[in-house]
């Protein structure tokens, strides 16, 4: 039998077609995983900017008054992750990420005080636009939550690190 250049392999058309299909849903279930994952993202990232403008307030969780780990705690909720509430536990959570692999939904974390190795402060990543160019969305003591590059230099001096909580794209 001669179908589609498998003449004589002993390969019978449906079984072919049956094999076929299932390269491809396999292929679809990893096409939705990182679907449901940017979807996640999409809210996450979301969910952080709804607080934009919302006041600074130390220990604070809504609208009223938000801290950096607060935000996060608020954005991660919003498909059902629960972080811890501060952010030197939040630097504890996921995967630790290199500068260059940094992606949107992934936590940067830095040390802003006197101790240089203490995490004081968290903000979420919300845009990769370039090497030198990541925005993250963050509780400041002054302006309340803005978004803000990594790069300036306030934040690159007492950067730390990054974090992936949400799965991995394969």
């Amino acid at each position: 039998m001669h179908f589609f250049g498998f003449k004589g392999t002993g390969i019978r058309p449906a079984k072919l077609i049956f094999l076929t299909f299932l390269v491809m849903l396999a292929g679809c279930s990893g096409t939705r995983k990182m679907r449901e994952r940017d979807q996640q993202i999409a809210s996450v990232i979301k969910t952080a900017r709804s607080f934009t403008g919302t006041p600074y307030k130390y220990g604070g969780t809504t609208r009223s008054g938000i801290d950096c780990s607060g935000l996060m705690v608020n954005a991660y909720q919003s498909v059902k992750l629960t972080l811890p509430r501060t952010s030197d536990a939040q630097y504890l959570v996921g995967e630790k990420v290199k500068v260059k692999d940094i992606q949107p939904g992934d936590l940067v974390f830095f040390a802003l005080e006197k101790k240089k190795k203490d995490i004081t402060h968290v903000g979420l990543v919300t845009e990769v636009r370039g090497k030198e160019d990541i925005r993250f969305i963050h509780a400041t003591t002054k302006l309340g939550v803005v978004e803000t590059n990594l790069f300036q230099e306030y934040y690159w001096k007492g950067f730390r690190g990054a974090r992936r909580i949400l799965e991995t794209k394969n």
